[in-house]
């Protein structure tokens, strides 16, 4: 795979405007990025600006702490797949999880997987707030509750992934499951880092950096 079909192109932050979005849009379109990845407030713009393309629009819901209740998430999802969506990125409720609470844990990702349907879901563990015990549980959870993807980081706690994780995610679910690693990919050695050690996707910001080889002064 040509590396800029790895890419979800990112942007999350509170104070993204309309105009951002529409420069996020435009740069993965002429860099052939896998999806953008944006707030659900974003998906309709991002549908019509990328019409035709061969990019994707993927949102996030229940970000970035996950401790939204399950009914509140699935509604999320199942709007954001009306909106548009292609793939969706949710966030595990990760005080369950520590908990051991492991029945929440997967009904909780049921509800949602049920409310995208045939539609790619992505998990998110945050993996720098969990022991490598959990980081496997959380990943046998995600395998039963039937969803596409375990991703690392909302990269917007204490740390982003690294390659210890994402090399554990991809041994715990082998090809049962796609490893997403987001959250402090910076560099291009990075970007060819995290897909050698198991990453089939990356999500960052800094996606047009990454492939050119240029720095990146982005913090996601």
């Amino acid at each position: 795979m040509e590396l800029n079909r790895y890419i979800d192109h990112t942007l999350l932050k509170a104070d993204a405007t309309k105009d951002r979005i529409i420069k996020l849009c435009n740069e993965a379109k002429e860099h052939h990025f896998r999806t953008v990845c944006v707030n659900p407030c974003w998906i309709s713009l991002c549908k019509e600006l990328l019409a035709g393309s061969d990019v994707g629009v993927c949102c996030v819901i229940g970000f970035p702490l996950g401790a939204n209740s399950t009914a509140a998430k699935a509604f999320e999802a199942k709007d954001a797949i009306k909106l548009g969506a292609d793939e969706v990125d949710m966030v595990i409720n990760i005080g369950k999880l520590i908990d051991n609470d492991l029945d929440y844990v997967i009904n909780d990702i049921k509800a949602c997987k049920e409310a995208v349907g045939d539609h790619v879901l992505k998990v998110i563990i945050e993996t720098c707030l969990l022991s490598d015990e959990q980081k496997v549980t959380a990943c046998k959870c995600i395998k039963e509750a039937k969803a596409d993807f375990v991703k690392t980081s909302t990269g917007f706690s204490i740390s982003g992934a690294n390659l210890h994780d994402v090399k554990l995610l991809k041994d715990t679910v082998k090809d049962e499951l796609l490893v997403k690693a987001a959250g402090g990919v910076k560099t291009h050695q990075d970007l060819l880092d995290m897909i050698a050690n198991g990453a089939d996707r990356i999500g960052t910001s800094s996606g047009v950096a990454l492939i050119s080889d240029k720095p990146s002064n982005s913090d996601y």
